[in-house]
C-alpha cells in the first residue's frame, strides 16, 4: 500500500516537473508575462513612492508585496488559453495526464518565477534603501508561503474555460487590481476605514502584506499563525478550484 502511493506520487511529480520545465521554458520571456510580472508592480511602486517621504521599512514591503502577487501570478492565467489557441492543450491531455497534473505544473512553473523575481525585488530593496527584514528566517516563510498562494491564484484563473486570452486577462485584472488597494499595500491595515478593514480578511494579500510588514519590524494587525493557516487555506482552495475549474474545462474544449 505505502509502496503503491510513493509510485503514485513519484509518477506524479515527474508528470508535473515536466508540465513546469516546459512552461518556464516557454513563457517566461513572454511580453505579457514580463510586463505584468515585472514592468506593473515596478511603476505602480514608483508612482506610489516618487515625491513622498516614507520610511523604508515601509515601502520596501509594499514593493514585496506587490511584486509577490503579480509575478507569482502571471505566469498561470497565460498558459491553458495560449495552449489551447495552438492546440498543444489537448496533446497534453493524451500523454496521459489528468488535471491534477496540470495544475501542479502550472504552479511549479509560476511558484519559481515569482520566488525570482521577489527575490529580486528583496535585494534592490536592501541595495538602494537598505532596508532587510528584521526576522530573515520568518521573512523566508512568509515568501514561501505566499507565492504559492497567488501560484495557486494564477492556476484558477488560467482554468477558465475559453481560448482567449483576453478573457482570462481581463478577469486576472479584475481580480489583482482591486486587491492591492484593499489589502494594506499602499495603507497600513489599521488605517483603512472599518469597512475596508472587513473586506481586507476576504484578501490572501492582506495577510502577506501584514507578515511582510511584519517582518520588517512593523507591528502586526492579525495574528502571525492566523495570518500562516489563512494563506495555507487559500491555497488549498485555489489549487481545488484550479482542479475543477480544469476537469469542467476539459469537458467543453
Amino acid at each position: 500500500m505505502i509502496a503503491e502511493v510513493y509510485l503514485h506520487l513519484m509518477i506524479t511529480l515527474q508528470r508535473s516537473l515536466a508540465i513546469a520545465k516546459k512552461n518556464a521554458r516557454i513563457y517566461y520571456l513572454k511580453p505579457p508575462v514580463l510586463i505584468f510580472g515585472l514592468l506593473f508592480p515596478s511603476f505602480m511602486f514608483l508612482a506610489f513612492s516618487i515625491g513622498r517621504t516614507i520610511n523604508p521599512a515601509e515601502l520596501v514591503p509594499a514593493l514585496l508585496g506587490m511584486t509577490i502577487l503579480f509575478a507569482a501570478s502571471s505566469v498561470g492565467p497565460l498558459i491553458t488559453p495560449w495552449e489551447r489557441q495552438a492546440g498543444t492543450y489537448e496533446r497534453l491531455l493524451t500523454i496521459p495526464v489528468s488535471s491534477w497534473h496540470i495544475v501542479v505544473g502550472d504552479v511549479g512553473s509560476s511558484f519559481v518565477y515569482g520566488l525570482l523575481i521577489s527575490l529580486l525585488s528583496l535585494f534592490l530593496g536592501i541595495c538602494i534603501f537598505n532596508a532587510g527584514p528584521a526576522y530573515p528566517i520568518a521573512f523566508i516563510l512568509v515568501m514561501f508561503l505566499s507565492v504559492c498562494c497567488f501560484s495557486a491564484l494564477g492556476a484558477a484563473m488560467a482554468a477558465l474555460p475559453t481560448d482567449q486570452l483576453s478573457n482570462v486577462m481581463m478577469l486576472s485584472s479584475l481580480i489583482r487590481l482591486p486587491m492591492i488597494f484593499i489589502s494594506g499595500v499602499f495603507v497600513p491595515l489599521k488605517e483603512l476605514p472599518l469597512w475596508g478593514q472587513v473586506i481586507a480578511r476576504i484578501s490572501p494579500l492582506s495577510y502577506t502584506m501584514d507578515l511582510v510588514r511584519w517582518s520588517f519590524g512593523n507591528p502586526l494587525y492579525f495574528n502571525k499563525l492566523t495570518s500562516c493557516f489563512m494563506l495555507i487555506g487559500f491555497t488549498l482552495f485555489f489549487l481545488y478550484l484550479a482542479h475543477i475549474a480544469h476537469r469542467q474545462a476539459n469537458r467543453i474544449f
